[in-house]
């Protein structure tokens, strides 16, 4: 009689299945990343979802170079969204820096103001200067002239001129770096010329 030997089993090897879920993850991020990040202030959610989208479609295609994932054109399309959107991002920010300096050098500017006031009308009272500083006179006889140096949004200020009871005519300019920013007429009594150097 003859003994049998018993061999143990052969395990049977079974196939990975692909591991793609970063890649698409990265592209999923990339592509919500790019539709955001045009918008004006919810660009600003851009930023990581690009960034992460980047990151995930780079492993992902770094997966299918080791063969243990096969979304080769997902995770290069995921890259190359979430490129443009961080290009995207970048030049919202580089644009938004440029136009706070532009308006912060335009605020601190100091601009040169004629303030100028002509007519008939007697006993003129006049109010000039910064919008939140005026400053009054009361003139006999026109015309009447100031010069200033103003800086801010309103570098002109404003400057009205309001006649008597005797009435007349007054007529107020404003001209700020020699350009006329703002002119007024008024006749009659009591008649007020209003300008505002915006």
């Amino acid at each position: 009689m003859t003994q049998q030997t018993s061999y143990p089993p052969v395990p049977q090897h079974t196939a990975q299945p692909p591991r793609n879920g970063l890649g698409t993850a990265g592209f999923v991020l990339g592509v919500v990343g790019l539709v955001f990040s045009p918008i004006p202030l919810i660009g600003v959610v851009a930023w990581p979802l690009v960034i992460l989208g980047l990151i995930f479609s780079a492993v992902g295609l770094a997966r299918v170079g080791k063969g243990v994932a096969t979304n080769k054109g997902l995770s290069i399309a995921g890259i190359v969204t979430s490129v443009i959107g961080l290009a995207v991002c970048i030049i919202w920010v580089v644009a938004f820096n440029k136009a706070v300096n532009e308006i912060k050098e335009e605020v601190n500017r100091v601009a040169k103001v004629d303030y100028e006031i002509s007519g008939d009308a007697a006993n003129v009272e006049i109010v000039y200067g910064e919008v939140l500083d005026p400053k009054t006179e009361t003139v006999p006889a026109l015309p009447w002239t100031k010069q200033v140096e103003n800086q801010g949004v309103y570098k002109g200020g404003t400057l009205t001129a309001t006649a008597d009871e005797n009435g007349g005519t007054v007529t107020c300019k404003i001209t700020v770096d020699g350009e006329v920013v703002s002119t007024d007429t008024a006749t009659g009594p009591y008649a007020t010329a209003s300008c505002i150097g915006t």
